[in-house]
């Protein structure tokens, strides 16, 4: 999957040339193409839930060798590693390994569990797209 999931963002950066930006780049603006995708990591079409939008950002910190516990989203999100490197696991033995600067779409509706595999604490910064009537996170039983 860590191969597949190297492609899916290179293939993402190279359909940019194409993509229409709030901002047009100039000698002051630089606008650069992170991703752009209709799929989670794990493959999955991104459907965004009904009700009234509302839209969290937060940023998430994880400890050398911590791990954010097996847990789900029931609504889209979408982030980047700001710092640290950590691995991704879903019970189904995928996995997806992301260092500083890399972003990712999360998965939805499928449990996984995020570990720091570095030394240094894992910055993560998160958006999620979600609903009022929804929680953002939640966790195994």
């Amino acid at each position: 999957m860590k191969a597949m999931t190297k492609l899916l963002f290179i293939s993402a950066l190279a359909s940019s040339a194409s993509l229409a930006f709030a901002f047009e780049p100039t000698e002051q603006v630089t606008v650069t193409p992170l991703l752009k995708t209709q799929e989670s990591w794990d493959g999955k079409p991104i459907v965004y839930p009904g009700g009234r939008a509302e839209v969290t950002v937060v940023q998430v910190e994880i400890a050398p060798g911590g791990e954010t516990g097996w847990h789900l989203h029931p609504v889209p999100s979408f982030g980047m590693v700001l710092e640290g490197e950590m691995t991704v696991h879903l019970k189904s033995g995928e996995t997806l390994s992301l260092k500083a600067g890399d972003p990712a779409v999360e998965t939805v509706n499928v449990m996984h569990n995020g570990r720091n595999t570095g030394t240094v604490p894992v910055k993560l910064l998160v958006f999620y797209a979600g609903n009022t009537e929804e929680a953002l996170t939640v966790r195994e039983e």
